[in-house]
């Protein structure tokens, strides 16, 4: 499969904000105090994936009805 650069920004914010995710629900779970940059970082990057997922969302109707 080849990739082109969207997708690889798409795919690389998808793992870091899984990563980041797990990294914080780790620290709540292990009671230890995460920082505060933690929850930003995962709700900015899954708002960057929303943002990108309705766009595709609208090209391909648009696509479809003119």
């Amino acid at each position: 499969m080849k990739f082109n650069t969207l997708e690889l920004t798409r795919i690389w914010a998808a793992v870091t904000g899984v990563s980041l995710a797990l990294w914080y629900f780790a620290a709540v779970y292990l009671d230890l105090q995460p920082t505060a940059l933690l929850p930003m970082l995962v709700t900015a990057i899954g708002g960057f994936e929303l943002f990108l997922f309705g766009q595709d969302q609208w090209l391909k109707r648009r696509g479809k009805h003119g």
